[in-house]
């Protein structure tokens, strides 16, 4: 995936999660993800970093849609995309 296309991802994904947030009454902790200091409007940061905070917001999302939904998200799902999130942790910090 080029990064512009990377981009494009990181944008929806952050609208589809102002969506889920603002249609629901609760709160969802997004400081692992307001903590990177990326966003998608960050293009002079690398693809890596924007490949990492898609992996965190993807996490965020799952989260927010099994809590809302038990039934639609296999739990393994969600433990996958936590490991994918600490293994881009991992790359970023080796470069």
């Amino acid at each position: 995936m080029y990064k512009d296309e990377m981009i494009q991802l990181h944008q929806f994904l952050v609208y589809v999660l102002k969506y889920l947030t603002d249609n629901d009454k609760t709160s969802y902790d997004c400081s692992e993800y307001i903590s990177l200091n990326i966003s998608p409007h960050h293009i002079h940061k690398t693809k890596a970093e924007h490949k990492h905070a898609i992996f965190i917001l993807c996490k965020i999302i799952s989260d927010v849609v099994v809590d809302k939904d038990s039934n639609s998200i296999p739990t393994n799902v969600c433990n996958s995309l936590a490991e994918l999130v600490s293994r881009s942790e991992k790359v970023l910090k080796t470069a």
